[in-house]
């Protein structure tokens, strides 16, 4: 069949409208069964925790379950993986960490490409508190510096090349600190090590520490994140110590599989932020000295690119490497 001029415009006035309609009946209809959330880590640690207050949040908005499977390995590979491979019907999302972003910077091959987990939205953040056994004659993070210089180095424990203390670590060095990493499997191992005297200092997510800190196994040095937390309002934040470029939160986001309907990705976003916001579950998150975050698609599209280039020009200047 030929069309006239006028018909062809027609015709494709209805297509783009029957495309329209056709994208909007799917985020009105979606969803209408159970949603899986994939933690890339074991269950118990700060992505796992913030993760399933997010699926709380959500599953509460949406009507639907929001279950948790977790897929840990490689840093957190294993399960992201998992999820950009997956069928983008809006069902299976990721719940990434700093590792979303910095694995592809320190490592030569990739079995996924960044584009293939789209951002949905940041969830929350946890900030990085920088800590050292009570024994240790400092009481901030300047001191710490200055008195790994006098020491001519000391140890620092980390999570494992590329973790969230690693690049700490790096920042450290880059205003003067004297340390010498020594890697661990896993941030409770470190903390066990800074308790034992084994190493100097590390760096863990809030949540992690604070419990450690109250009951005076460990000495709280600084927070890496923007301002102070209410759970633990005396600890200043590196930028009030004059260390602004110290600067690194465990936060945890949604990231979907590539191909994933925009509008689907927009709802999801948007039930999120709301969710995040109820008074039970800030409570709870701001109490363990996180801070629930919320905010559009865009805005955590904005903020990857900028942790992905910061971050990016650290561990290019460091070598860092995880091959």
């Amino acid at each position: 069949m030929r069309f006239s001029p006028r018909g062809r415009v027609m015709a494709l006035a209805l297509a783009t409208t029957s495309l329209i309609a056709a994208t909007a009946h799917a985020a009105d209809a979606w969803p209408n069964h159970v949603i899986k959330f994939v933690v890339p880590f074991t269950a118990g640690g700060a992505n796992d925790l913030v993760a399933r207050a997010g699926a709380e949040a959500v599953s509460k908005r949406i009507g639907q379950p929001v279950v948790i499977e977790n897929r840990p390995g490689a840093g957190g590979i294993v399960g992201a993986d998992y999820v950009a491979k997956s069928k983008p019907d809006g069902y299976t999302f990721l719940v990434g960490a700093v590792g979303t972003v910095t694995n592809g910077l320190i490592r030569s091959k990739m079995p996924y490409a960044p584009d293939d987990l789209v951002p949905v939205g940041l969830i929350a953040v946890s900030p990085s508190v920088i800590v050292a056994s009570p024994s240790v004659p400092v009481n901030n993070v300047k001191e710490l510096i200055e008195y790994s210089k006098k020491q001519g180095g000391v140890p620092f424990a980390t999570a494992g090349s590329g973790s969230t203390p690693h690049f700490v670590e790096e920042m450290l060095k880059e205003k003067g600190a004297v340390l010498t990493v020594v890697p661990y499997k896993s941030g409770s191992e470190s903390i066990t090590a800074v308790i034992g005297n084994q190493v100097v200092a590390t760096s863990e997510a809030s949540i992690v520490v604070l419990p450690q800190i109250k009951a005076g196994k460990l000495k709280a040095l600084g927070a890496t994140w923007d301002k102070r937390m209410p759970a633990a309002p005396n600890i200043a934040t590196t930028a009030e110590q004059g260390l602004p470029e110290v600067r690194i939160g465990h936060w945890a986001g949604i990231f979907a599989p590539k191909g994933t309907d925009p509008a689907i990705i927009k709802k999801l976003n948007a039930e999120l932020s709301a969710g995040m916001q109820s008074p039970d579950i800030r409570e709870r998150l701001i109490q363990n000295g996180i801070e629930p975050a919320g905010g559009s698609v865009e805005s955590f599209v904005a903020f990857i690119k900028s942790e992905r280039e910061r971050l990016g020009r650290i561990a290019k200047n460091a070598n860092m490497s995880a091959d």
